[in-house]
């Protein structure tokens, strides 16, 4: 599962978008993941805090049974086998 989950991660990343607004901020979202965005004063920082939002958002959406979008073939909705669950 670790190893699917940094992929599902990366790959989440790479179909982010950014833009700079007016006020020379950034905005960066996650069109397949439904309210993974984040705003930053620069865009380093934007992506650190995009990343931190999609952690949280997985982490949430695993615990309360959402559905995840699958990205890159990668399914995290699947149900674990007894037991596998309780480390998280």
């Amino acid at each position: 599962m670790r190893l699917a989950l940094t992929e599902y991660i990366d790959g989440s990343l790479a179909k982010a978008i950014y833009e700079k607004l007016e006020d020379g901020t950034y905005f960066g979202k996650i069109p397949p993941c439904k309210g993974v965005v984040a705003f930053a004063k620069n865009l380093k920082k934007c992506e650190e805090d995009l990343r931190s939002v999609l952690e949280d958002w997985i982490i949430l959406g695993l615990k309360m049974g959402h559905h995840l979008p699958i990205i890159n073939g990668i399914d995290l909705n699947q149900r674990p086998r007894s037991g596998q669950m309780e480390a998280v």
